[in-house]
Parts: C-alpha cells; sequence; structure tokens
C-alpha cells in the first residue's frame, strides 16, 4: 500500500522539476542544514507545501503574485496545517528574491523557534579529510 497517493506523488515531482526561481534560490541555501528540509512535501494527501521541516512541523510557502487571487484557499489551506500541529510561514517571491540571504535566516530561525531554541546546524565540513584515490 502507497504512504501517498500516486497523484499526489505525481504533482509533488512535477512541482519539483518546475521549482520557481525564488524556491530555488531559498532551498540552495537551507538545504544543507540540519534537521533537513524538504521541497514539494505532500501533507495528508491533501496539500502540498513549498518546503517543510518536518522535524519542527514548519510548512514555508513561498507565494507569487497569483495568491492574491487566492485569499481564501489560503486561509484554509493554513487553517487545516496548523489544526494538524503544523506552523506555516508565507513568503513573497520577490522578498526571497530581493533578499535571500535574509530570507534564508528567518526560515532558520523560525525553524529554531519550532525546535525549542536548538538552531538547526549545517552538514559538517569536508575540509581536513584526505580523498581516497580512485584508483591504484
Amino acid at each position: 500500500m502507497r504512504r501517498v497517493k500516486k497523484v499526489m506523488t505525481d504533482r509533488a515531482r512535477s512541482l519539483r522539476k518546475n521549482a520557481t526561481p525564488a524556491e530555488r534560490a531559498l532551498w540552495r541555501l537551507i538545504s544543507r542544514y540540519r534537521p533537513a528540509f524538504t521541497r514539494q512535501l505532500s501533507i495528508d494527501d491533501l496539500y502540498i507545501v513549498d518546503l517543510a521541516n518536518r522535524e519542527a512541523k514548519l510548512a514555508v510557502e513561498i507565494d507569487g503574485s497569483q495568491h492574491h487571487d487566492q485569499a481564501t484557499y489560503d486561509t484554509e489551506r493554513t487553517a487545516y496545517l496548523e489544526a494538524q500541529g503544523w506552523r506555516v510561514i508565507r513568503l513573497w517571491n520577490s522578498d526571497v528574491l530581493r533578499n535571500p540571504d535574509g530570507a534564508a535566516t528567518f526560515v532558520l530561525n523560525q525553524t529554531a523557534e519550532c525546535l525549542g531554541g536548538t538552531h538547526p546546524q549545517p552538514l559538517p565540513s569536508r575540509e581536513g579529510r584526505m580523498r581516497s584515490p580512485r584508483y591504484r
């Protein structure tokens, strides 16, 4: 039995392949942090959130101008996710593109707050490691 409906998996895969420039910019900056963030996460086979941190139960929505006309849908969606224990934050595409480092810092601070003050950590650096030769 599938954990997530095939239609939702296919939709999430399509959204990952066709990410907006703002989603790509933010993902590039936060993907190296742990606990891990996920792109296009399906929640309860009803909604797909742009970025999520499962451990912190933080959903990040990066909205474009089309969301001006979807205020009711976005409000219902946010209410549902919050009822499921998720914290939802929304960022505008233009804000992320204008200041991607600031947006990443904001998301990481929100994640830390959800985790009780524990700031997400970047992955360990590979500095100082000896690389083994490919061919002997």
